[in-house]
């Protein structure tokens, strides 16, 4: 097992990628340097055109040469082509919500503008009144696929996330659909790096964690998903294909605001912390804007 994670980073206004290391960065030009190999520009390249594959076994000779503190962590995929989420993929959200998790997942589509990485604001407009979060893990697709079975779905998938479905809900319920009030800029936080698949034996094991304020609002574990990965990969490439970066959304638990009477929803200021266990924290605070 490697155990590094994998960011994209700004430091000076200038963007790279590298691997992280018990809060220690190996750069894109670091492992150039040490290993060689000509790495590209872009993480997307690097992550799903063989080249992560090409320096893996000569991570263990890397040295770790910068702290993570003096870089600032981006969204992990800055332009996937597309982001695709689940919706009551957990029996006790469902039921809050008063919805039944069914056998085919019910899907909507984020635009990629709604990314944003671990430390930005959510940016959220003034006219917006019922402002949600869900924290949902996120599979980011290493391979193009279409009609895959789901024993084959572990080949296609290149690693795991923290993501936040940012959700303004009454846009939501006025529109009686999800994508209008789930696409505005800067409601997808996600990140803070990229964990791969291999460093996470069993991802249906992991338990998620959210609180605002330090108080904690949503506490599961994605062994509750109705719909496991491995079905969700399969079923989503029999609909449409699936291309290396898509990154699917797989569904919150319980304990959002909308239908919980002693669930504030978010308001100006609010600090939002999001952990999923092995994956690491996002953190973000709430900003209402004109």
């Amino acid at each position: 097992m490697i155990n590094v994670k994998i960011a994209r980073l700004a430091q000076d206004g200038n963007e790279t990628y590298g691997l992280i290391k018990d809060g220690n960065v190996a750069t894109k030009e670091n492992i150039t340097s040490e290993t060689g190999v000509p790495l590209p520009l872009g993480i997307m390249d690097f992550l799903f055109e063989g080249w992560y594959d090409e320096i893996k076994d000569k991570i263990s000779s890397t040295s770790f040469q910068d702290k993570l503190g003096k870089f600032k962590l981006l969204h992990p995929l800055p332009n996937p082509s597309k982001i695709i989420c689940l919706t009551f993929n957990y029996p006790k959200h469902a039921k809050e919500q008063n919805y039944v998790s069914t056998q085919e997942p019910v899907i909507f589509i984020k635009p990629r503008t709604t990314l944003c990485g671990t430390g930005s604001e959510i940016k959220c407009p003034n006219f917006v009144k019922q402002l949600d979060y869900e924290i949902e893990l996120a599979v980011i697709i290493g391979k193009t696929c279409k009609n895959i079975d789901e024993i084959s779905s572990k080949d296609y998938i290149f690693g795991y996330m923290v993501f936040n479905d940012v959700s303004a809900r009454d846009i939501q319920m006025q529109d009686k659909q999800f994508t209008r009030g789930k696409s505005l800029d800067t409601f997808a936080p996600c990140g803070p790096w990229i964990t791969s698949m291999e460093e996470i034996p069993d991802v249906e094991n992991l338990q998620l964690t959210t609180r605002i304020n330090g108080q904690v609002r949503q506490n599961s574990s994605t062994k509750n998903m109705f719909i496991k990965i491995p079905s969700i990969v399969s079923k989503l490439s029999k609909i449409m294909t699936l291309e290396k970066g898509d990154i699917i959304a797989t569904g919150t638990p319980e304990g959002v605001a909308l239908n919980n009477p002693d669930t504030p929803f978010l308001k100006d200021g609010d600090k939002i912390d999001m952990e999923i266990e092995k994956l690491g924290k996002i953190q973000n605070v709430v900003k209402f804007i004109d």
